[in-house]
């Protein structure tokens, strides 16, 4: 099984937020789940719904502030293992292209 997910913890506050995303996303790496940030949060993998939630909890007590917002959204697909790059693959075999954008 393949558990993959969209997670976001930043502290509630003015001004820049990268120090403390950055604390949350290096508290993946104590932790056996494969991960990419991009700009809206970070899609982590892991082969059991355990670890993922020990890194999400993890990430989310690492950053410091008076309130931290944490959203977290899982696919645990229980009879298939299916990867993120494939899920994405999917999509851009649908499309005909990649799955997104020239603009700049």
């Amino acid at each position: 099984m393949t558990v993959v997910a969209l997670l976001s913890v930043a502290p509630v506050r003015e001004g820049s937020m990268a120090g403390e995303v950055a604390k949350a996303v290096a508290a993946l790496d104590g932790f056996d789940v494969r991960y990419e940030t991009n700009p809206m949060g970070t899609v982590i993998e892991a082969d059991s719904a355990d670890e993922l939630f020990a890194a999400a909890h993890a990430a989310h007590e690492t950053v410091d502030g008076d309130r931290v917002s944490t959203v977290l959204k899982v696919d645990d697909k229980r009879t298939k293992t299916t990867t993120a790059a494939e899920k994405v693959d999917a999509v851009e075999r649908e499309l005909g292209h990649a799955a997104r954008s020239d603009r700049e």
